[in-house]
């Protein structure tokens, strides 16, 4: 019996020693591990990386067209049946001469009979077998599209980067936002729990005044009516944070299945503002969306310049040397030759299909520089905004600090003078009510403020130096 009673109680230990490695744990992050963890799994962020790779290589590429081309063929052939040609009957010609001669030097007395007549002949000069292998160095000296090319990939590659850059400072606004939210959720839930407990004490006191007369029936009954309202509160709060978690989820790029949790507190710390002028100023030089627009529209000015290279003429430089042989039985007779030279070629019309070129090319950077009109327009009335949000919020979060502290002395007030029989219910009821409103206002103001400012920074362009570390290999390409 003992011995079972051992067995039993080391099994509970080892359970309850282990249990902690067999369930599952919940991840706690603070923001910035969760920005990090978002910048090594987000897809967009992966997305610009490859392309900043693949700008890298077409810029490679670019530079590849002004080198040195060197170009091996090779190939044999056999004719079937060899191809003829008409030639004159070297044969006739041969025998007529012969005669002439002969009748000219009087050996043989004239007969005009021994002339053949001259026609042609089908003849084949070609030999049976034939190889040629042919080795072929080419060197542009001059095309104004390799050229051009080589700086708009350049360019692209640029652009790439700056890309980058972007998607990195929305992949960081996008995680404080919703990080921000996770935040927000716990302190609501949390705010709604001490109501929650407070109300649940309340009742415990009501229902033992109750008890010894001292408090009405429906004081008891209001007080249980009130805490039945804030549970369903407490649970719509529980699943508001399990949706905000989710989602911060998401943005990290890790699974639903996941346990989460975050660190972190709501804050407020006061800062001064700078001027709207010189934070538009800011924005219209150093946001990124708008960055990659104008770096676009470069591009696209080359792409310009390329298209309208077929305007201009292509001189190349080749050299060349081939090995050959040919011969009816396979016993070859070879030969060697080589040859150097210029080629130079210009196009002189193809339709006006240049022009309509060049014209769409044209058209395409009017329409980037719209994009980057209405994007600053855009940009500026979002900055305009934020800094109202922020000044607005500045502004309130002071007196809201006050009237929390205010409302959570009325609240005290009333419970005292509830008790002592010279308050009522319901003062203690709307005392509780503002009490929450209190610091609901001021827990929402703080996360929208926080929201407002990281949002700026975005729209400013300003990306922490140590999450641009995370992209430096690309950014140096």
């Amino acid at each position: 019996m003992k011995s079972t009673m051992v067995r039993t109680t080391l099994a509970v230990i080892f359970f309850f020693a282990f249990a902690g490695n067999i369930l599952p744990q919940s991840k706690k992050l603070n923001l910035d591990q969760a920005i990090q963890i978002a910048l090594k799994n987000n897809r967009e962020v992966r997305i610009a990386e490859l392309e900043v790779e693949k700008a890298d290589q077409a810029v490679k590429e670019a530079f590849g067209y002004a080198l040195p081309s060197l170009d091996f063929s090779a190939g044999f052939s056999r004719f079937l049946k060899k191809p003829r040609m008409p030639f004159p009957d070297f044969q006739a010609m041969l025998g007529n001469a012969v005669y002439g001669i002969l009748f000219n030097e009087r050996l043989l007395p004239f007969d005009p009979t021994k002339f053949s007549p001259l026609k042609t002949k089908l003849q084949a000069f070609a030999q049976r077998n034939n190889y040629k292998a042919t080795f072929q160095v080419t060197q542009i000296l001059f095309n104004s599209a390799v050229f051009r090319g080589i700086g708009a990939s350049q360019i692209y590659l640029n652009l790439s980067k700056v890309r980058l850059k972007s998607t990195v400072a929305k992949t960081t606004f996008d995680v404080k936002k919703a990080f921000y939210g996770v935040l927000l959720a716990k302190e609501m839930l949390r705010i709604t729990k001490e109501r929650f407990q407070n109300a649940q004490d309340n009742l415990k006191m009501i229902q033992a005044m109750n008890k010894h007369g001292l408090v009405s029936d429906f004081d008891k009954m209001q007080v249980e009516v009130q805490v039945e309202n804030i549970r369903p509160m407490v649970t719509q709060l529980e699943n508001v944070l399990k949706n905000a978690k989710n989602g911060l989820k998401i943005v990290l790029g890790l699974s639903q299945d996941e346990e989460l949790d975050v660190e972190g507190k709501l804050q407020y710390s006061p800062e001064n503002l700078p001027d709207e002028s010189d934070v538009l100023a800011q924005a219209l030089s150093s946001n990124l969306d708008l960055k990659t627009l104008k770096i676009k529209k470069d591009v696209d000015n080359e792409f310009i310049e390329i298209d309208r290279s077929d305007y201009w003429p292509t001189l190349v430089a080749f050299g060349d040397y081939t090995f050959a042989g040919s011969d009816e039985h396979y016993d070859f007779q070879n030969y060697q030759s080589s040859t150097i030279g210029l080629s130079l070629s210009i196009n002189l019309f193809k339709g006006t299909r240049v022009y309509h070129k060049v014209e769409q090319d044209e058209i395409a950077v009017m329409q980037t520089e719209e994009q980057i009109k209405n994007l600053s327009d855009a940009i500026a009335t979002r900055v305009k905004a934020k800094l109202r949000d922020l000044n607005r919020v500045r502004e309130q979060i002071s007196a809201m600090e006050k009237n929390v502290a205010l409302a959570e002395k009325a609240y005290k007030i009333a419970q005292v003078r509830y008790k002592e029989g010279t308050g009522t219910q319901l003062e203690l009821k709307n005392a509780d009510v503002e009490l929450n409103v209190a610091k609901t206002n001021k827990i929402k103001a703080v996360a929208d403020y926080l929201t407002a400012r990281a949002e700026l920074d975005y729209l400013l362009g300003k990306l922490d130096s140590k999450y641009v570390d995370n992209i430096k290999e690309y950014l140096n390409k």
